[in-house]
């Protein structure tokens, strides 16, 4: 019997699966296709996932592997960006194909099972009140305390619970092709920006050992009856050639494939033991990049808790807090791109509101906080507390020791005590007690002797009373130990 079952091997199947296993717990990820996809989905990581790659201690393979650009502006709009509340300012560009392996391997080394084959597709499901029931497609079953469901978003998972998935379907649709051109770097990139369009983009596939490689995403004319029908090589190269009167002498795709921007979100991340993450709890358009951003994201939130649970120290309504907290992130974000996918039509009146917009980002406050919504840095949730900081995440500080994310990759809360004054004796096992000094900038709204730090580095409590750091420990990390 395992402790979760993760249904989806895709990142955030992985991610929490690493998480869980920081904990000890048994996890099995079921992935129901034999060999990774290769086609290149998502091409950037925002400031908050790679804060949370850099808490994990994973961001140096992660970069070794990308390339760093200036974080964009918003709905194709790129102004200034003014100083972000991050050590980590920019984009990290990096293909989907090259960030799955990288996840799926940092939760393999840390001792998850991964099945990865058709036999592995998860079929049905029945929970009671002590844990789950999985039948897989090859007649395995299997029994877990919990499951996750994060199988995209025609969740299997999601339609057996029965959970209502509301929204509205895909009224634009797009498709992205890979594939190699006759055409010169010089030519490409002067057409490029001749062609300047909404329904074509294009661009050199980051990374391609092959030159002449490249992204490109062109907007069909309708969308499709049938969106789950494979995509032709030569109906890209029509679409490509109606919007720009050449197809660049394409050639040797190496994958093509259809995305719309259909908007929807699951109306419960938990039915009892079975919860939701990543696009089996929420699609949406794929503009400012941020939907495996939002499911990385998801599994950070989700996995100290759930481990938490599971190990028997959870204070009670700690997991329910999960969908108190991502349900409206995730809201935000189907707001979020809806408004960037209606500013980028073509149609007279949004671009008439895209150039108003153009005209507010030019100050920085309005530019600041749209690119803090696309990157996820300014995220506050609601912990009842009035002080600015609590909510947040702290961002990595310069410590005398080293830095703040440096001590995290253990996935433990942290006490960061300037004092040296404060204790916390009766949780130690899950928290650590760092006394140390910020140097250098602090961050905003930084007034704090102390700050107590979740697991994933959101702040619980600021202050320097240790009756009320005894107030807040329990809230968050169960009672202390005798």
């Amino acid at each position: 019997m395992f402790d979760v079952i993760i249904a989806g091997g895709g990142p955030t199947g992985t991610m929490l699966a690493s998480e869980l296993r920081l904990h000890d717990v048994r996890v099995v990820v079921l992935e129901k296709e034999s060999e990774p996809n290769l086609a290149p989905r998502s091409l950037g990581l925002h400031a908050r996932s790679i804060e949370v790659l850099d808490q994990r201690g994973l961001l140096e393979r992660f970069l070794a592997r990308g390339t760093k650009y200036p974080i964009g502006g918003f709905a194709g709009i790129r102004k200034p960006v003014p100083e972000l509340d991050t050590a980590h300012g920019y984009l990290l560009g990096i293909p989907q194909n090259i960030t799955d392996p990288l996840l799926a391997e940092h939760a393999v080394e840390l001792g998850a099972e991964v099945r990865r084959e058709a036999g592995a597709e998860l079929v049905r499901l029945d929970q009671d009140g002590e844990a789950v029931n999985a039948e897989l497609a090859d007649g395995t079953r299997l029994r877990s305390r919990y499951l996750v469901g994060c199988d995209g978003g025609r969740s299997t998972v999601r339609k057996l619970l029965g959970v209502d998935f509301p929204g509205e379907p895909a009224g634009i649709e797009w498709l992205l092709g890979v594939v190699e051109v006759t055409e010169s770097p010089e030519t490409m990139a002067a057409l490029a920006t001749e062609i300047g369009s909404p329904l074509l983009r294009f661009g050199p596939a980051p990374h391609a050992a092959t030159p002449g490689l490249y992204n490109m995403v062109a907007r069909t004319a309708e969308v499709a009856e049938d969106r789950t029908a494979p995509t032709t090589f030569e109906e890209f190269r029509q679409r490509v050639t109606a919007l720009a009167g050449t197809d660049f002498g394409m050639h040797s795709p190496r994958s093509i494939t259809r995305f719309g921007d259909a908007t929807r979100q699951a109306e419960h991340y938990r039915v009892d033991r079975v919860l939701l993450a990543g696009d089996a709890a929420h699609v949406h358009p794929p503009m400012g990049g941020q939907g495996l951003n939002l499911g990385i994201q998801d599994a950070f939130n989700l996995g100290w808790k759930l481990a938490a649970e599971i190990r028997g120290w959870a204070p009670q309504g700690l997991l329910d807090t999960y969908h108190a907290e991502r349900h409206p992130v995730g809201a935000e974000v189907l707001n979020n791109t809806r408004a960037q996918a209606v500013l980028m039509s073509p149609e007279p009146g949004p671009q008439a509101v895209h150039r108003l917009i153009s005209e507010l980002m030019n100050f920085d406050e309005v530019t600041r906080y749209l690119v803090e919504r696309n990157t996820a840095i300014g995220i506050r949730y609601d912990f009842g507390d009035e002080h600015p900081l609590v909510g947040r995440r702290l961002r990595d500080v310069e410590l005398s020791s080293g830095h703040l994310y440096g001590l995290m990759h253990d996935g433990r809360g942290m006490l960061l005590d300037q004092t040296g004054r404060l204790s916390v004796a009766g949780w130690k096992d899950r928290v650590d007690h760092v006394v140390d000094h910020i140097e250098g900038d602090l961050p905003s709204n930084w007034d704090a002797p102390a700050a107590l730090l979740r697991p994933d580095g959101h702040v619980v409590w600021v202050g320097e009373d240790q009756q009320s750091l005894l107030d807040h420990l329990p809230r968050w990390f169960g009672a202390p130990l005798d």
